[in-house]
């Protein structure tokens, strides 16, 4: 392990405010040290991006694994928050594939709510990069809990608004639009349970089949993720050694270790991962 070798992450606009409260931005690099970086934190990220890409591809909520284990080897919340937004990326490249059929049929729907996720996809990371980062340190445990809720109500959120969409007349196209805007700002803000939120709104706006939803799902996720992972690359810290570690375990992951999680019952792969969730929360609540 070399030491004292520096890997300049990218390039961040930093705001710095005079004596009369007048704003200045310029850009700086962040540094992130090599002798930071040990090999047992590798390994560490690598086995919890491993697990988070097999989870995702049976039950979802892997961002609850990645995200902590970043953590956990030191990176601040920000940092920790935007390079797993980059390193899972993949993810929602190969999850649009199947769907290209469903998108497809209902291409001119897609093309009026993309415009409306990526307004909120970019204000999402604005907000992230603007805010003091104390706020989002503060935010995190309870973005974990709020994320873990989503997975464990998410078969009761989804026959609820299924239900709701069969009795009762559609909604406006600005409920829709608000509420596709609003998860957007979410998705690229924090991101986790993005998907769950996503469909949810999707049912309750659309009477369409659900099939049909989940690819429109997909491809909102995907582009909320890439607004995200091209500003994060430009202007905030990311780990691009944790990124590269993440990026192939995750594939790797959701390819080999999707075979293993089958052949558990996914519910009580499910009330693992909440269980997980709901218990880092809890810690980094009480310990900061």
């Amino acid at each position: 392990m070399i030491d004292d070798f520096s890997i300049p992450v990218s390039v961040a606009r930093v705001c710095h405010r005079n004596i009369r409260e007048k704003q200045e931005c310029g850009f700086e690099f962040f540094i992130v040290k090599r002798k930071d970086v040990t090999l047992t934190k590798d390994l560490l990220i690598l086995v919890a991006a491993f697990g988070a890409g097999a989870v995702n591809a049976v039950a979802g909520g892997g961002s609850l694994i990645s995200f902590p284990a970043l953590l956990a080897v030191g990176l601040p919340p920000v940092a920790a928050n935007v390079t797993n937004s980059i390193a899972v990326w993949p993810g929602y490249v190969g999850s649009v594939i199947p769907y290209r059929k469903h998108i497809q049929a209902q291409k001119e729907r897609a093309k009026e709510i993309t415009g409306i996720s990526i307004a909120g996809a970019v204000i999402g990371t604005v907000i992230l990069l603007e805010a003091p980062p104390s706020i989002f340190k503060v935010l995190v445990p309870y973005l974990i809990f709020a994320a873990t809720t989503l997975l464990l109500i998410q078969k009761h959120m989804l026959a609820f608004f299924s239900k709701r969409t069969a009795t009762h007349p559609r909604r406006s196209q600005m409920s829709l639009y608000g509420g596709v805007f609003l998860a957007s700002v979410y998705g690229t803000y924090f991101g986790a349970g993005l998907g769950i939120m996503l469909l949810s709104i999707l049912a309750s706006f659309i009477i369409e089949d659900l099939q049909r939803l989940n690819g429109l799902k997909t491809l909102l996720s995907l582009v909320i993720a890439t607004i995200g992972s091209v500003i994060y690359a430009i202007f905030a810290p990311v780990s691009w050694i944790a990124v590269a570690i993440m990026a192939v375990a995750s594939l790797l992951g959701g390819y080999f270790g999707a075979g293993v999680a089958r052949k558990l019952s996914p519910k009580a792969l499910k009330i693992s991962v909440i269980a997980f969730g709901y218990t880092i929360g809890l810690i980094i609540l009480v310990h900061g």
